[in-house]
């Protein structure tokens, strides 16, 4: 049998001989990410708006200190200095941040669209060499499974918000169940939310894919075969869990300045 010796021939950037718009992803990924962004850095120095009654917005959750009913440890110390911003999200926000810029799904988004590494499956690239994530600055990627722990505890209070969305208070400065728009969109945060981060390919590994033997370790079966479920669409968890924590702090953002009523569902 005769063989042939084809020569590598490393195209210019952006060369390829495919047919199809290819370069619609990576846009796409540039366009809600860097939207994205930019209204979560807004939002966070604000330090406004972000609670309405009962509800509380997801990127100032846990408010650890702040101005509103909700924070755990009361307003802003009085000696923080005048030099350093203050906001009850910029104390919270680098964790969810970091769970996601370190996400397996969104390096490969991020590094395709904003790095142009590559810019798409056989399109030519504009780096000659390759060092992967065992050097530094990308060796810090390896902390995804350090805030992936952090990030439950978040979802905790998240959980926790949703709870109190149900009590709304009352003219006599008590409280009363009920169920209001906010409370369903809070809701629906922390189900999107879940999704994603149970559905993390590290997660995977800390409910049982550390094991090599399910069958000596029946109990880890359930719960890998879960998170397995989860991440068979853990990119759609993740566009689906992006845009709708930024549209539950805009809905909250917007009833605590006027322009939209929360509808009170009984």
């Amino acid at each position: 049998m005769s063989h042939a010796t084809l020569p590598l021939v490393r195209r210019r950037f952006g060369q390829t001989m495919r047919p199809d718009r290819w370069w619609v992803q990576p846009s796409v990924v540039v366009v809600v990410l860097s939207g994205f962004l930019v209204y979560a850095t807004w939002a966070a120095f604000q330090n406004a708006h972000y609670t309405f009654g009962p509800y509380l917005s997801p990127f100032y959750s846990p408010e650890i200190l702040g101005d509103s009913p909700h924070a755990l440890f009361g307003p802003k110390p009085g000696g923080w200095p005048t030099w350093i911003p203050f906001s009850p999200a910029l104390l919270i926000l680098p964790v969810p941040a970091l769970f996601r810029f370190t996400c397996y799904y969104y390096r490969g988004a991020y590094y395709k669209a904003f790095w142009a590494d590559p810019p798409a499956c056989a399109v030519g690239e504009p780096r000659n060499t390759y060092l992967g994530e065992r050097t530094f600055p990308l060796v810090f990627q390896n902390i995804h499974r350090y805030f992936l722990m952090i990030s439950v505890i978040f979802l905790g209070f998240l959980a926790h918000d949703v709870w109190k969305a149900l009590w709304f208070p009352t003219t006599d400065g008590g409280t009363t169940f009920g169920l209001g728009v906010g409370t369903l969109v809070l809701a629906t945060n922390v189900i999107c939310l879940s999704g994603y981060t149970f559905g993390c390919h590290s997660m995977r590994h800390v409910l049982g894919g550390f094991r090599d033997q399910f069958s000596r370790r029946p109990t880890f079966r359930i719960p890998y075969g879960c998170a397995s479920c989860l991440n068979r669409v853990h990119h759609r968890w993740a566009w689906v869990s992006l845009i709708v924590v930024a549209l539950t702090d805009a809905y909250v953002r917007l009833c605590s300045m006027g322009v939209l009523h929360d509808l009170r569902l009984f």
